[in-house]
């Protein structure tokens, strides 16, 4: 048995600072106000030691251990993540090649008594982080790889320009780089109605620049990645950054395409076969 099957939420995360089973309390109500105003206007925001300190070194420890599962494949990308061949005008920022080398533990290889596995699927984590976005509720994605997963940047690598499928991201950091690995973000660079193609190709260009968000292991940080273009910047240093990305969506049922899959993951499952051809999209963005 894992060390932490035996610790309750209470005890994994500093529920005096964040009282998620106490949402009606004046302090859960001004975690919320105040991330529900961050996501509004830059479209980020951090919960600083969401994790106890105590558990920083557990935390890191669990995700090390399972950072060698990672499927590395570096290859050219684009910041919409479709085909580096696309139709695509001369000028269009799709046709600026990137290189990317982060890699992903999936979902299948995360044992379910892991701390990060534990917080993913708990119902109370899931209703504080809907209410932090002001939603009714999120839903875990279906997908049995990419629902749950360690992103991993080892030293000499970075993560490049890119934009999330999903809209509501939540992620932690687990392990710090040495130098580099740092987390830049262009908040709201694009909506649902306009990719703003110039402004995209600006900051690809090196004319135009992300903030950058310190971040810390134990850290939660919830972004609306479908509209900011981020990337984690090259890792320095003998140290690789792993971080976790919980997905969730408004909708049941969320599985990822066949080809991004086996782009991240060098496999697919049944499942993934299966839903081929059903994604259901909120917008008519291109990724």
């Amino acid at each position: 048995m894992s060390t932490l099957q035996a610790i309750t939420l209470d005890q994994v995360v500093d529920t005096d600072r964040y009282p998620l089973s106490d949402p009606g309390s004046t302090e859960a109500q001004a975690v919320v106000a105040r991330a529900r105003h961050e996501l509004a206007t830059v479209g980020c925001t951090v919960l600083p030691d969401f994790v106890r300190p105590s558990l920083h070194e557990v935390l890191r420890q669990e995700c090390a251990t399972l950072a060698p599962q990672a499927y590395f494949d570096v290859e050219t990308v684009n910041v919409y993540n479709i085909a580096v061949d696309a139709d695509l005008p001369e000028d269009h920022p799709g046709r600026r090649p990137l290189r990317r080398g982060n890699a992903f533990v999936a979902r299948d290889r995360i044992p379910e008594g892991a701390l990060i596995a534990r917080l993913h699927g708990h119902p109370v984590f899931q209703r504080f982080v809907a209410d932090c976005f002001g939603l009714p509720r999120l839903h875990e994605l279906a997908d049995p790889l990419s629902g749950l997963v360690l992103n991993v940047v080892r030293p000499g690598m970075e993560h490049p320009w890119h934009f999330d499928t999903n809209e509501y991201t939540v992620s932690m950091l687990t392990q710090q780089a040495e130098a580099g690995g740092e987390f830049e973000y262009c908040p709201n660079i694009r909506c649902a109605e306009d990719e703003r193609f110039d402004a995209v190709r600006d900051v690809l260009d090196g004319s135009a620049g992300g903030e950058r968000l310190p971040l810390r292991p134990g850290d939660l940080q919830l972004f609306k990645g479908r509209y900011s273009l981020h990337r984690v910047s090259p890792v320095e240093g003998a140290v690789a950054r792993h971080s976790a990305i919980f997905a969730y969506s408004e909708r049941p049922g969320v599985i990822g395409s066949v080809a991004r899959t086996r782009q991240l993951f060098g496999r697919v499952l049944p499942e993934h076969l299966a839903a081929e051809g059903r994604a259901v999209r909120s917008d008519r963005l291109l990724d």
